[in-house]
């Protein structure tokens, strides 16, 4: 017996089953916005059932929205892109988009190569993280004209919109606090600059700062660390075990800064007794590891869901022109992973002894 291919449902087929007219149905997947909620209802149920696929390289070929977005982060390895790529995408999929995601390891090189793959499946806007990208990536951008938002990083004067935190803020918060402690023996522990503009204006005004309170961070103290809680644990390990270590640890983000607490543990120190170590983000889990992790809180959640309302924006009604820039304040969050270092606190009660008598 031959078996005969069902034949594959239409747009017609749709309709019918849906009870509503073809137009209607092209409406509900190239602008779901105009559409009543009940409507879409039915329609959505009408494609469930049978089975319906729309044929998105021939309506590209026409001109329609593929209703695709292009998001390119540094890396998939982590979760610290985690919480702000969920939220961008949970709103654009509520404006009926989905997102191509992808990393180029923080190889602006391979951010170039993997934006013409996304130009090439012709998606409708683009997300590119932090400010900093080759100038062949923002010429592409240019002479294809397609949205474009910048997430992660705040810059008034960024070449594309800007939707993020302004991470010297952030580097600047968690300086001052340590100072304000009264640290003066103080050390970092950075990522890798190379391709990551976040780190490198954290790193430079947090130096910045420490400099313009006449605390200087010796060579031997200065970390440059993968993202890795494993490394940053062992190189926290090496810094904690010389016989003139430092106070206080500021990290450059918040996994360097929980591999550094497990270094300090490893040691035989107590955080925040004998070492404060203090970090950039505070990500899931940080309140939750003991001791707490003092952190700056940059608002991953509104700076996704920010981005994805002016990136829709800017692809459903081009005629708007471009979204303007957006700083999501960066937030300090003091926790028990800080204090004032014993000699100081010492200092302090010899004084109040000293006044009581």
């Amino acid at each position: 017996m031959v078996e005969t291919k069902q034949k594959k449902a239409d747009i017609i087929t749709v309709a019918k089953a849906a009870r509503v007219s073809p137009s209607t149905v092209s409406r509900y997947f190239n602008h779901p916005e105009l559409l009543k909620s009940s409507t879409r209802k039915k329609i959505d149920s009408a494609v469930r059932r049978t089975g319906y696929i729309r044929n998105r390289a021939a309506q590209t070929i026409h001109g329609i929205r593929s209703g695709t977005i292009g998001v390119l982060v540094p890396t998939l390895d982590h979760a610290i892109f985690a919480e702000v790529v969920q939220a961008f995408s949970d709103h654009v999929a509520a404006q009926g988009f989905t997102i191509l995601l992808a990393s180029h390891g923080y190889d602006l090189q391979n951010e170039y190569a993997i934006l013409r793959k996304f130009l090439e499946h012709r998606v409708d806007g683009v997300v590119l993280t932090g400010l900093d990208h080759d100038e062949a990536v923002f010429q592409l951008l240019d002479s294809q004209n397609i949205p474009c938002v910048l997430m992660w990083n705040y810059a008034a004067n960024s070449r594309y919109p800007s939707i993020g935190a302004d991470n010297e803020q952030a580097g600047r918060l968690i300086a001052e606090h340590v100072l304000s402690l009264g640290h003066r023996r103080v050390a970092c522990m950075f990522p890798p600059t190379n391709g990551n503009d976040r780190a490198l204006a954290r790193r430079e005004i947090v130096l910045k700062t420490l400099a313009a309170a006449g605390v200087e961070v010796p060579a031997a103290w200065m970390l440059t660390t993968v993202y890795s809680i494993s490394e940053s644990k062992l190189d926290a390990k090496r810094l904690f075990s010389q016989t003139n270590r430092p106070t206080a640890l500021i990290c450059g983000n918040d996994i360097l800064a929980t591999g550094a607490l497990y270094g300090a543990t490893a040691s035989g120190l107590t955080v925040p007794d004998d070492v404060t170590v203090a970090g950039i983000g505070d990500f899931k889990g940080s309140s939750e590891i003991e001791p707490a992790l003092t952190t700056v809180r940059l608002p991953a959640r509104r700076i996704g869901q920010e981005a994805g309302r002016a990136l829709v924006s800017a692809i459903v009604d081009p005629t708007a022109g471009t979204c303007s820039s957006l700083n999501c304040a960066p937030e300090f969050v003091g926790r028990q992973s800080s204090s004032a270092p014993l000699s100081f606190r010492a200092a302090i009660e010899e004084c109040g002894e000293k006044d009581t008598m």
